[in-house]
């Protein structure tokens, strides 16, 4: 057994590495051509922000291969040279909290700052900002610690008489334990203790687990939003960009009418920005002037979209036919990744209200998937869970960035290939660690039978479950009911309008 524990520690520290040189490549690619060379600190932020939001996905499954690296020990204390799991979540997800609240806000507030201030005065100013939500955070959280920082424990008094020991060891339905001497009915007193005998047992939380919860109900609630939502829009939007795909190169005409109309609206909104930096500098920053600022950032996307479609549909240069062979195979992987994504999605809807919102459960569902997989081999049940956990983180992505593009409430803040600002990274970064944590509660709870007797169970599962104020979301399944109406509603979204070809919605658009 210390073989198998000394290769999951081994497997567990590759995996890191891979992450982090994985998400290097992500910021390398994604970042606007204007930081290239700038905003180290907040790059660092973004890389390790999310490394941090994957390896704590890819946590859940080390704690169940972790589990099943005991299920044979053939000596006391096999288990000791396991991974320290609870240790584990307790740090990873407090350094979760840390970068979300803190370091995340430092990082955007110094990167938004008036890029004329000295690096002294930026600093200074974002510190002021972070110092003071410190001290709001610190003090709801020990005003909340102290008045219901609590867990109650419903518990049951059993009792039963002694009896010899049997020379049959069999138990059954009937005889769930050993009966008492003489007994007409085959149970014991223990087993059949009545309801009235249920007392609460009540003990305080430690603090880091009562933090962990907090960030938990902050994140179940954009993720029953962003989740549902992305749940549905993922697979289907993937198969109507295929649905809406450019059928063929225009001619060089058309090109060129285009890109005049294109190099047109670019002019008027250098000159948009250059008015509105203007104002920046003489310090007229009111409400009109940020109303106009999230509308120019919204046009500019759309002149983006515009420009990468009239690429597409006019290829250049020496590989033309290549380039438009590889665009054609784009939108043929979007379909199958689509189709593949809609069925996920299904068994995904299909396991919440199987497993989770009927009580009983019908049927244990993926559960047992994954534990006959495993049967096949040792990894293979763990891998399709580590998958259905990242699936679902996706989604939660999928869903901000169209809740995101749509509502004038939110922010805009698109991740886009070679053309993204590190203060994008950074919110997407905040918005996934998060939704991580949510994600990995719901999963403990939604594979409760195949991660049982986990650490992420113990924590996510009873402690959570039972906290003051708290429990009674989990114990309606609010946050699983939400995610389901919302996930529904945006498949009758779908039905209703995605399919249709998006009309021009700005000033900025491509002409038809």
């Amino acid at each position: 057994m210390s073989d198998f524990n000394l290769a999951l520690v081994i497997v567990a520290i590759v995996v890191c590495v891979l992450v982090f040189l994985f998400n290097v490549y992500l910021l390398i690619n994604y970042q606007h051509p204007d930081d290239a060379n700038q905003a180290y600190f907040p790059k660092f932020v973004v890389v390790f922000g999310l490394s941090i939001a994957a390896i704590s996905i890819l946590m859940l499954p080390a704690d169940v291969a972790n589990r099943q690296a005991c299920r044979q020990a053939i000596y006391n204390g096999a288990c000791n040279l396991t991974l320290p799991m609870k240790d584990l979540w307790l740090a990873i997800y407090i350094v979760d909290a840390v970068l979300v609240f803190f370091v995340i806000p430092f990082a955007m507030f110094y990167y938004e700052g008036d890029q004329d201030k000295s690096i002294g005065k930026r600093i200074k100013s974002a510190l002021l900002w972070v110092v003071t939500t410190a001290i709001v955070c610190a003090l709801l959280l020990g005003i909340l610690y102290g008045l219901v920082g609590k867990v109650d424990f419903t518990v049951r008094h059993l009792s039963s008489d002694t009896t010899s020991f049997p020379s049959n060891w069999d138990f059954t339905s009937s005889q769930p334990c050993i009966a008492q001497a003489g007994a007409q009915a085959q149970a014991c007193s223990a087993y059949t203790a009545s309801a009235s005998s249920e007392k609460t047992w009540t003990m305080r939380t430690t603090f880091p687990e009562y933090v962990v919860a907090l960030a938990t109900i902050v994140g179940s609630v954009l993720f029953s939003i962003f989740g549902g939502v992305g749940i549905a829009c993922l697979p289907l939007g993937l198969i109507a960009s295929f649905i809406h795909r450019p059928k063929a190169v225009i001619t060089r005409s058309q090109y060129i009418k285009e890109a005049t109309e294109l190099g047109k609206k670019a002019r008027e909104l250098k000159k948009a920005a250059d008015a509105l930096h203007q104002e920046e500098r003489s310090g007229s920053k009111g409400r009109k002037w940020r109303k106009n600022v999230k509308a120019v950032e919204k046009e500019l996307l759309h002149l983006e979209e515009d420009v990468k479609l009239l690429e597409e549909m006019y290829p250049q240069g020496e590989k033309a036919e290549t380039s438009w062979a590889l665009t054609v195979l784009g939108y043929l992987a979007k379909l199958v990744l689509g189709i593949l994504g809609l069925i996920v999605s299904v068994a995904w809807v299909a396991h919440i209200v199987i497993y989770l919102l009927i009580d009983p459960p019908l049927s244990p569902f993926l559960n047992e998937v994954f534990i006959k997989l495993d049967d096949i081999w040792g990894l293979l049940g763990t891998a399709a869970f580590a998958f259905f956990c990242f699936y679902l983180l996706l989604a939660v992505i999928a869903g901000a960035m169209m809740l995101g593009l749509r509502l004038v409430f939110i922010t805009i803040h698109p991740m886009k290939w070679g053309a993204t600002l590190m203060n994008s990274f950074l919110f997407n970064v905040g918005l996934i660690l998060l939704c991580s944590i949510s994600v990995i509660q719901f999963c403990s709870t939604a594979f409760g039978y195949y991660a049982q007797a986990t650490a992420a169970q113990e924590i996510f599962g009873h402690t959570l479950q039972s906290l003051r104020g708290i429990k009674y979301l989990y114990k309606y399944n609010v946050f699983q009911i939400a995610f389901i109406v919302l996930a529904g509603l945006t498949f009758l979204y779908y039905i209703a309008f995605g399919w249709r070809r998006k009309k021009p919605s700005g000033k900025f658009q491509l002409s038809s």
